[in-house]
């Protein structure tokens, strides 16, 4: 019988942890064709998150929690329950019931049929504030046009993958990316199956600007040369114009057409061409950032404490 890894990262979501507890059960008893575990990992929550799980852990042997030592991120969250999960194959939803459960049964029937990745992909982004469906519309666009052309334009919320396609993202090692496009890179073979994304019922956001920010970022210098590229050819361009004008300068010098050259306009070049500048450094400096983070060879998260049916165990 298969066994099925369901991990859920969690941030202050202790509201939402009993009605998600409710419906994860229900979708176990309805699919007695697989064995289940529930793989909670806490990013440093500070409410009693912890403690709710970790009562549920005591008493059902399916589900195993681990608490964060602080707040890495979600993409250290899952990775560190992936090290820890068993499963033939494994699903990561979020703990604040915006993806729903009840859509896994349907991504296992694409899983069993021989897709080794299954993305949940949303049917639209009603319920969004228009700010937040403006960039994402922005940044879905983007990433099909410049890093996957067949990433969907309606974004990827949750997903389902193979024991085979975990394994490949943990052997990555990556510390700074997104693992929708870890799952395009693997380059397996993939189904897409519609849901409707709901409304958060418990608590706000925690996905701040600055993390939103991070996660731009870092999905774009994680999966494609472009950036730099491009910065190197604008810096290319810039000089060429740069050349022409010097020369255009010595003709005019050369025959006396020389004008009095104003401040504002020589300021305006100035500023213009240090912004460029430090662009392009920012740019070189986000890869050089992570290079460093990679050299360090120092762990995405550190776990504090872990409760379950196999508290001694190590990641798999």
């Amino acid at each position: 019988m298969p066994l099925v890894s369901i991990v859920i990262p969690v941030y202050y979501n202790s509201a939402s942890l009993p009605l998600l507890a409710e419906r994860l059960n229900l979708m176990r008893a309805a699919n007695p064709e697989f064995r289940f575990e529930f793989l909670y990992v806490d990013d440093g929550s500070g409410d009693d998150s912890y403690q709710k799980i970790a009562a549920q852990a005591e008493n059902d042997t399916d589900v195993k929690v681990l608490k964060l030592s602080r707040n890495f991120g979600s993409f250290a969250a899952i990775t560190a329950g992936m090290q820890y999960a068993k499963g033939d194959c494994l699903a990561c939803i979020a703990a604040d019931l915006q993806d729903p459960p009840e859509t896994i049964p349907e991504m296992l029937k694409l899983w069993k049929a021989g897709y080794k990745s299954v993305l949940a992909v949303r049917k639209d982004r009603q319920g969004d504030p228009l700010i937040t469906r403006l960039f994402a519309g922005i940044f879905n666009k983007l990433y099909k046009r410049l890093v996957f052309n067949d990433f969907s334009p309606q974004g990827v919320g949750f997903f389902l993958i193979d024991r085979q396609v975990v394994n490949v993202i943990l052997s990555s090692e990556e510390k700074n990316a997104n693992l929708i496009g870890l799952v395009f890179w693997a380059g397996f073979k993939y189904a897409t199956v519609p849901y409707e994304r709901t409304k958060r019922i418990h608590g706000e956001s925690k996905w701040t600007f600055p993390k939103k920010f991070k996660y731009f970022i870092d999905s774009f210098i994680a999966f494609s040369y472009l950036p730099i590229r491009l910065a190197t050819l604008l810096g290319i361009s810039l000089a060429i114009m740069g050349a022409l004008y010097a020369g255009n300068i010595i003709l005019a010098r050369i025959f006396g057409q020389v004008a009095v050259e104003g401040w504002s306009a020589l300021m305006v070049v100035l500023l213009l061409l240090s912004g460029v500048q430090l662009i392009i450094l920012g740019i070189i400096g986000e890869y050089l950032a992570r290079l460093h983070v990679r050299m360090m060879e120092r762990r995405p998260s550190a776990i504090r404490d872990r409760a379950g049916a196999e508290q001694a165990a190590g990641p798999r």
